[in-house]
């Protein structure tokens, strides 16, 4: 674990993975607090979408997605799992036909599917960082109101919040978020380090503030331990193990353990 530390390849890696676990940690749970897991998957496979669009011309869709998204979650509720479903399957499509139509050498897919973590440049950090600061920043400015909505939308309106106009707000960030977490665990991965981390701090808090720290650190802890078991993997029996998906089943396996914590404590009680 020190020799890891210590070189400054693994560094820059922690670095990026752990400021992608702010971004992670504060839009998780306020999507997990309002409950619109299955938006944020929609808008991570509309993603790819934009990958592909980005590699032919240069210009990415996925705020655009989220907007579309979130304007019907307001006004059709009760075809939005049919359209999610088009949304997710349409982004995968377009974002493989629009590779395979760019001209040049079409890049691996994979990495983008599955993350590419360890390939992560400091110009990349630096996104991430810059990305953490607008997030923290529009959460803290209007954070009695994202609070609102996240809770209680109908009393939101009631009291005269522009509700719409705060949820697609919030879907914008969320798009900022998973745009990070392409590079962290990929596409597929990506809705699932968003959830866990901030599933498995509700269990153990309702206040929205304490929330976030929780996942944040959830998060920071998985993909820490992640990377240090990808490298060990590599260095000790010469298992090439991607980091993403390590530390998503590392975020799973601390939402199974405080699942079966919680539940041994309400027949303590």
């Amino acid at each position: 674990m020190i020799e890891a530390l210590s070189t400054p390849f693994f560094q820059r890696v922690l670095v990026a993975g752990l400021l992608a676990s702010v971004a992670c940690g504060v839009i998780g749970s306020l999507v997990v607090a309002k409950r619109i897991s299955s938006l944020s998957g929609g808008i991570s496979h509309a993603a790819f979408g934009g990958v592909g669009l980005g590699y032919l011309l240069g210009f990415d869709p996925t705020l655009l997605a989220g907007v579309v998204i979130g304007l019907a979650y307001r006004r059709v509720r009760s075809g939005l799992d049919t359209l999610i479903s088009v949304v997710w399957a349409v982004g995968m499509a377009l974002g493989i036909l629009f590779v395979a139509l760019a001209p040049g050498y079409a890049p691996d897919l994979t990495s983008y599917l599955f993350g590419s973590l360890l390939l992560v440049p400091w110009k990349y950090v630096v996104w991430i960082a810059a990305v953490d600061g607008l997030v923290l920043a529009g959460v803290a400015l209007l954070f009695k109101e994202l609070q609102a909505i996240a809770f209680d939308e109908e009393f939101a309106e009631v009291v005269g919040l522009p509700v719409e106009a705060l949820f697609l707000g919030l879907l914008a960030l969320t798009s900022l978020a998973v745009v990070v977490l392409m590079r962290v665990v990929g596409v597929i991965l990506a809705i699932a380090l968003l959830t866990l981390p901030a599933a498995t701090s509700r269990q153990w808090t309702r206040s929205l503030p304490p929330m976030m720290l929780g996942a944040t650190a959830l998060s920071a802890a998985c993909t820490l331990g992640g990377l240090l078991l990808s490298f060990e993997l590599s260095g000790r029996v010469s298992i090439s193990a991607p980091p993403g998906p390590l530390v998503v089943l590392l975020a799973a396996a601390l939402f199974a353990l405080s699942s079966a914590l919680r539940r041994l404590r309400g027949r303590g009680a």
